[in-house]
């Protein structure tokens, strides 16, 4: 399943999964960095390509990267916290999970100069007071709409680029710039820029 049931998006209404729109608008995101290597050449491709988009970075690699975090700052893209070791929210108690996320924060503000207060959680994996206690820390919790898939393994980079063919206006799409990802994303996000734009969408950032 690789776009989002409307009944979960109901369910969950207070989690974003898309932004509707009547301007062809969509949201590429990234999870996972900064990756030496992965991150720098996604953002190669989108320097190239003339877009920006949203990266949801760990806190950890963060602290290890510092130079690639910031250029993704530099080059005006967005910036989402992504935990600071890719808790999984369901397994971990609620008091280590938002102290976990707090981390990230800090290390997020040790190199922004703005707060972009964007979250989103590993796996797609939170309880229902995680998301109140971070909302309530003034959290917008971003998911997602279409996933790519790159990380999986078990499937080809031809159907990590067929993933994201269902892509419609507001839609947030999700790659990784993690090196579990690489080879799917290598092939595939080169060309679901391509297809994206010739169905006449534009990219734009969460902010």
């Amino acid at each position: 399943m690789v776009k989002v049931p409307k009944i979960i998006k109901k369910l969950f209404f207070n989690q974003v999964w898309e932004i509707p729109n009547k301007e062809n608008k969509i949201y590429l995101t990234f999870d996972d960095g900064p990756t030496p290597k992965v991150t720098e050449w996604v953002l190669d491709i989108l320097e190239k390509e003339n877009i920006k988009a949203t990266f949801f970075c760990i806190g950890n690699n963060i602290e290890k990267h510092p130079e690639i975090f910031k250029r993704i700052l530099k080059e005006g893209h967005s910036i989402g916290n992504h935990t600071f070791n890719h808790l999984k929210g369901w397994k971990t108690a609620t008091k280590n999970y938002i102290e976990n996320v707090d981390l990230c924060e800090n290390e997020i503000n040790k190199l922004a100069s703005i707060s972009y207060k964007l979250f989103r959680p590993p796996y797609g994996k939170i309880s229902l007071i995680q998301s109140i206690q971070l909302r309530k820390k003034g959290f917008k919790i971003i998911m997602w709409d279409v996933l790519s898939k790159d990380y999986d393994q078990t499937i080809s980079p031809e159907k990590c680029f067929e993933n994201i063919k269902i892509t419609t206006s507001g839609s947030i799409v999700v790659f990784h710039d993690s090196l579990k990802a690489q080879k799917n994303l290598e092939y595939s996000l080169p060309k679901a820029i391509k297809f994206l734009k010739e169905k006449g969408f534009t990219f734009e950032t969460i902010n």
